[in-house]
């Protein structure tokens, strides 16, 4: 029996779509959500500082564990506050926490959000009752919901279809949680500069200045990652370029070099805070503009694929 003769396979994709219709729909998340990640990965980094202040300082001669706990408990109120302001309707909030789903990046965070909540109030609230070993207790699993809430939000992202997103895990983690200690460090050194603290808050803002070298790193590598996907291209021209390039890059890290260089410290944790914010909001429009764009999407569907 002669054997069949081979199919030719067919063309390689050029990139075209049906009508040249996107193939995602953009996410179309507003400010909200990008201040909700910022100030969530804020107070996330604060618990974590909390934590490591009570190992180095158990009589917390200085407040900074104080602080850092009440910063954290403050952030871990309002940053779900803004998310729920986003969702329009509050009960698709408590709706998320009727079940678990263990492969859902999305349920993991809703209930890192609540843990995260509750210990922290716990550590607070036991501290102002001078119960000091409970809030000690508690400040072990309020740091560890901390470290979660200060990065998840990478996690959720990279997990979905958006090319721009899910291009480079690592990096875009990485990022975002240099990012979020720097923005953490930065806020409560502010704190302990008010409550003239002035030794401990330096030691903060060394520290913000050394998180944001790591979040230029990855930075790099994320941009490199996303350049080689083929994905790369919203954040290097249009609003969101400009967004990323002014506020998250110009604002967010080199800014605060220069003030510190120049002696103004709390100028420079303003920015990073600031700084912080608009990194988000860039990554998250960046996102939008790369789900309109159908060579990056199946393009990268494709490099996936292989």
């Amino acid at each position: 029996m002669n054997k069949m003769a081979p199919v030719p396979l067919p063309e390689p994709w050029q990139g075209e779509t049906y009508h040249g219709r996107p193939t995602l729909k953009p996410a179309e998340f507003d400010w909200k959500v990008a201040a909700y990640i910022a100030v969530q990965g804020a107070a996330g980094a604060a618990q974590v500082l909390a934590g490591v202040s009570r190992i180095e300082d158990p009589g917390d001669r200085n407040g900074l564990a104080s602080r850092a706990r009440a910063f954290a408990l403050a952030g871990s109120v309002i940053a779900p506050a803004i998310l729920i302001g986003h969702l329009k309707t509050p009960k698709r909030w408590y709706n998320m926490l009727r079940i678990v789903r263990p492969q859902s990046p999305m349920s993991w965070g809703s209930w890192v959000i609540t843990a995260f909540g509750a210990a922290s109030f716990a550590a607070w609230g036991a501290e102002r009752m001078g119960w000091g070993r409970i809030a000690d207790f508690a400040q072990i699993p309020a740091s560890l919901a901390g470290a979660g809430a200060a990065t998840y939000t990478a996690t959720l992202l990279s997990t979905t279809s958006n090319p721009l997103w899910a291009a480079a895990p690592g990096p875009l983690a990485a990022q975002f949680a240099a990012s979020s200690m720097a923005g953490g460090a930065a806020a409560v050194a502010l704190l302990q500069r008010k409550a003239g603290k002035i030794e401990s808050a330096q030691r903060l803002e060394r520290l913000s200045a050394a998180a944001l070298g790591a979040e230029a790193a990855a930075s790099m590598m994320l941009s490199e990652a996303q350049r080689r996907a083929g994905v790369s291209a919203p954040l290097k021209k249009g609003p969101p370029a400009v967004l990323h390039k002014a506020g998250a890059q110009a604002l967010g890290i080199a800014a605060p070099l220069l003030f510190r260089a120049l002696g103004r410290p709390a100028l420079a944790s303003a920015a990073i805070l600031l700084g912080g914010a608009l990194l988000r909001q860039a990554v998250l429009r960046a996102g939008d503009e790369s789900a309109k764009r159908p060579l990056d999407s199946l393009g990268f569907a494709r490099e996936v694929r292989r």
